[in-house]
Formats: structure tokens, sequence, C-alpha cells
């Protein structure tokens, strides 16, 4: 029996929704709002109403270029946070509404664990390779960082956490200090290839175990910035790319610490990287280079599954399905988990 999964991803500024089939991604469609960007950031109120506008033509597109009718659909899964809450209210409206309409099964997603499970979608004609249990996950995102064990589909344990800031957030809060556009994270990216990562050193915060911290260094590179201008105005225009650059690589050198630190207590040498930071070039270089150097069997996703997008709630809905974890319609999303 073939089980069709349809997942809906509304937690933060894009609407996505997604169909995957036994495991096979079938469509895969996200509307984005560039309406953000001219305020340097997410606003709620803004993403809410959009998602209320794109949900039906996305959910639509992504039925028809699956090829999959309406009464094919085993299931809906929806993510239930973390997120924004008016966000994730319409994303899991629409969903309670299709499922109940169709007499089929919600599930709820955990954002986080979404992230981690991209690892497991296949694609039809491709060789699919996934990371074999169990292995460490690094995920990395604008809202979140944290060091996890998975031992199964759904078996996840966090092991290290960030105590306040998140990569992501520091990558896109130093940004904006410089004046470049939101995002942060890609543009830092971008103009950081044309740096030297070795001109500028900033603050690695000091935290234990495994856990993670970004506002000191996110203050640190504040204070540099504040001092420098104060001996000529054009510090940041002049030494952009570098700054850019040596900001890059002190981040990188936190995640990787603590990665290599986790590996080595728990004798696990399978690493994955999730979550929109895992995008970056610098992180995904440095780690390709590190998993050659210790023997790591490493798993990098596809750039289109860095971000949010719908697929990823598909293949965890799936493998709730495949246990039997479906939610009431009663179920409401939580901001945060």
């Amino acid at each position: 029996m073939n089980i069709t999964i349809l997942g809906i991803e509304s937690s933060c500024d894009d609407t996505a929704a997604a169909v995957i089939r036994n495991g096979y991604i079938l469509s895969n469609v996200i509307a984005d709002q560039d309406v953000h960007k001219r305020y340097g950031g997410v606003v709620p109120e803004l993403a809410s109403r959009a998602h209320q506008q794109n949900i039906i033509p996305v959910v639509d597109q992504a039925l028809e270029r699956a090829g999959v009718r309406q009464d094919e659909i085993s299931a809906v899964a929806f993510t239930k946070g973390p997120g924004l809450m008016g966000s994730l209210l319409v994303g899991s409206s629409f969903a309670k509404g299709f499922a109940l309409a169709r007499k089929i099964p919600v599930i709820d997603v955990n954002h986080l664990q979404a992230h981690i499970l991209v690892h497991f979608i296949k694609k039809e004609g491709e060789s699919a390779k996934s990371p074999e249990f169990p292995f460490l996950c690094l995920l990395v995102s604008g809202g979140h960082t944290q060091l996890v064990i998975v031992r199964d589909y759904l078996d996840i344990q966090i092991i290290g956490n960030t105590i306040d800031d998140a990569a992501g957030e520091a990558f896109d809060k130093c940004a904006k200090v410089m004046g470049l556009e939101y995002p942060g994270g890609p543009s830092i990216d971008r103009i950081a290839k044309g740096g030297n990562p070795e001109v500028f050193q900033f603050t690695k915060p000091r935290v234990e175990e495994f856990n993670f911290s970004f506002s000191g260094l996110k203050t640190n590179f504040l204070y540099f910035l504040r001092d420098n201008l104060k001996m000529g105005k054009d510090f940041i225009r002049n030494n952009q790319a570098d700054l850019c650059a040596s900001l890059q690589k002190t981040i990188v050198e936190i995640l990787l610490d603590k990665c290599i630190n986790a590996s080595e207590s728990a004798g696990i040498n399978t690493i994955a990287l999730a979550g929109g930071v895992s995008a970056n070039s610098e992180l995904r270089a440095v780690f390709t280079y590190e998993a050659e150097k210790r023997k790591w069997n490493l798993f990098i996703p596809e750039i289109r599954y860095t971000t949010d997008n719908a697929a990823m709630i598909a293949i965890t809905g799936y493998y709730k399905y495949l246990k039997g974890e479906f939610a009431s319609l009663d179920i409401t999303p939580v901001a945060k988990i």
C-alpha cells in the first residue's frame, strides 16, 4: 500500500507544501516573502497574512507537480512548532481542515526534528545514502543551535543547546550592524569570499560541555566596530570583506570545536549537518576537510533542504505515520518546544 504524505510548513516566513510517497519526494513548493527585507527581519503580522494568501496556491501546486489527487493523500503533516504563533496557526488550521474534509489523519511535526530527517528523503532514480544510526547531528539555524544524538528516526537526544543567541542569529545581527541586507547569513557568506579570515580576532565564549553561546561574540563584534569607527567612519566599508571572513571563521570554529568534542565523547564518527546555517559555504568546506582528517562519515544536506521547507515536514510525517503517531484535531501549535 502506498503511503502518501502532504507536508505543510509555515513556522516563519516561508509558506511551503510537499508530497512524499513511501519516502520518495514527489514535489516541494515554497513561496517566500520578500517584504521582510525592507524591515531587516521578519515581521510576524505580515508573515501570517502572507501565509493566508499563499497556503492554498502552494498546496495546489504541490499536488499538481506531484501528480497526486487529494483523495490519494494518506495523511497531512504540519509544523507544530517552534515558530511564530500566527504563522503556525495558518499551517495547522489548513492541515486540520484538509484532513477533516478527506477523513484522514493529521500528524504534528517538530520543526527541529524535521530539519534532521531531511537526510532520509529519497529521490526516484537516485541511490539514496543516509546516515546509519546512531549519528551525531549539528543543527544550526537562525533560531536554534543544537547538538543531538540520533538513535532512530524518532529517537533524538539533545546533548547541547545554545544558552542565548543561535549561530544564525549572530550572523544576522552582526550583518545588520554592518549595514548588510537581510538575511545576514548569506550576505556575510558571499562577501567573506573576498576577505582574509585572519585579519581580525573575535571572542570565542567558553561554555561548559556541549552547549553554545553567541551573545558574547555578537557584543564583542559590536564594540569592536564602535571603537574602530571612532578612528574612521569608513572602517566598515574599507574592511567589509575581512570583517565578514573573520566573523564567519570564528562562528564556524566554535561550531566545529563543539562537534569534535561531542564526537569524541560519544564515540560517534557519523556526523550530519542540518538547518539553514548548514548552507554556509565555509561551514560545509571546513567540516568536509575535518571529516577527511578525522575519518568521519559526513552527511551534508542539499542546499534546497537546508532552509525551511515542507519536504522535511512530510518525511517526518511519513515515519510518524509508520508508527501510528497521529494527532487529534484539537491539537494547537506552540511557539516554543
